[in-house]
């Protein structure tokens, strides 16, 4: 059978070492075009810097967007990915596995009180997708009540859940059942609740939608207004998750214990994977309901074991909530019109300006630092825990230079 003909370009990529392209050039031909892409090619990382392929280095405040929160290349967490990749690297939940089961235990362990049992699986959006199809089945009702501005995931039924219309509309119509009312503001949330409600979901600080923590007697109230209509609470910790705040998880800044939390990006190192959380009060869950192929694959277990084991020897958790204390109070010292407000919680911080913050991005790029926006005015920093505060003075010089030009 003769080999499809494909174009020249591409034969001649494939045919040629490729020394003669660069990975810019090989991505623009190949990728599919639905990613803003930034110029520049990362090719290595270690704790909280990259290189580039010109051998300059970065501090990383984009951290994979919330996944490196130990920190790139960490040793313990490849060698457990080698070692699982030698014994096995597949094994479906229709049948029992050893690493699978000491990963759940061991994540289990880490839950707010009452969240003792977990549905693996891919990302965090999968996490988002699962713990809505839960709170449906366990309730028997359709809606789901969400949060202005909140961002849950880009699959069909997270989306429905995130607020953001130039994420919606392209894709219009979505699955039916979501209401948005504002973040933060009790009265609207208790407006919106009724006995069709099948659950409120939140995130415990909004990311993408502007860094904007959730006030705790807001948080607390949310558990009160569903318990009142029997619905259950879904808490997104795919952010906030992993010791970004300051614990291990940004809700138990409040005290409240969701009946179902989906995680994400940080729980492996990197390597994909989710969970949801489960509570006792979320009901139906038989076999067949769900399910995953690769959820709970003893690679991201593996991964997720070793994780959570160097988070805990580090102790995360105090370095994100000390580092990000030292980090949000340097940025309130800088001097510069453009800054109306500086919030965030632990290692989530964002800088609100006055204008767009794309020029600004693209600036601190050149000055050595990667960052992130949130939405159109915000300028958001999820480094690594591992930072140093060297490095983050480094930071903050750079962003005090930049926003002040």
């Amino acid at each position: 059978m003769n080999a499809p003909q494909h174009s020249r370009l591409t034969q001649r990529i494939v045919q040629s070492p490729a020394v003669n392209y660069t990975a810019q050039e090989i991505e623009q031909r190949f990728t599919s075009g639905v990613y803003p892409k930034r110029d520049l090619t990362i090719v290595r990382g270690k704790d909280a810097l990259v290189w580039d392929d010109q051998g300059r280095a970065y501090v990383d405040c984009v951290g994979g967007q919330g996944v490196s929160t130990l920190g790139h290349a960490n040793e313990a967490v490849a060698r457990a990915i080698a070692e699982q990749a030698l014994r096995l690297i597949s094994c479906p939940e229709i049948f029992y596995n050893d690493t699978r089961a000491q990963f759940e235990a061991l994540l289990v362990s880490l839950l707010p009180p009452g969240l003792e049992r977990v549905y693996l699986c891919n990302s965090g959006a999968e996490a988002v997708e699962a713990a809505i199809k839960f709170a449906r089945l366990s309730t028997g009702r359709p809606n789901i009540v969400a949060a202005v501005r909140g961002f849950h995931g880009r699959t069909l039924g997270a989306l429905s859940a995130t607020y953001e219309p130039k994420y919606r509309d392209p894709f219009q119509p979505l699955v039916p059942g979501f209401i948005h009312v504002p973040y933060n503001n009790a009265e609207a949330l208790a407006g919106a609740v009724d006995d069709q409600a099948a659950a409120i979901l939140l995130e415990a600080v909004q990311g993408e939608g502007g860094v904007h923590p959730g006030a705790p007697d807001y948080l607390r109230a949310a558990r009160q207004i569903a318990d009142q209509h029997g619905a259950l609470l879904i808490v997104d910790e795919v952010q906030t998750g992993f010791a970004r705040t300051g614990r291990w998880f940004a809700i138990e800044h409040s005290g409240v214990v969701p009946d179902l939390m989906p995680m994400g990006k940080a729980i492996a190192g990197g390597v994909p994977m989710g969970a949801v959380g489960i509570r006792d009060t979320v009901k139906n869950l038989a076999p067949g309901v769900h399910g995953s192929t690769f959820g709970g694959n003893p690679l991201a277990c593996a991964a997720g074991i070793a994780t959570i084991r160097e988070m805990q020897r580090l102790d995360l958790p105090r370095q994100a909530a000390e580092k990000g204390r030292y980090f949000k109070a340097r940025l309130e010292q800088i001097n510069a019109p453009v800054v109306r407000e500086v919030r965030g919680l632990g290692l989530l911080i964002g800088v609100e300006l006055r204008t767009k913050v794309a020029p600004y991005l693209r600036a601190l790029q050149a000055e050595g630092v990667l960052a992130l926006p949130a939405g159109l005015n915000v300028l958001r920093f999820l480094p690594p825990a591992v930072i140093t505060c060297e490095q983050i003075d480094f930071v903050v010089e750079r962003v005090a230079k930049v926003l002040s030009t």
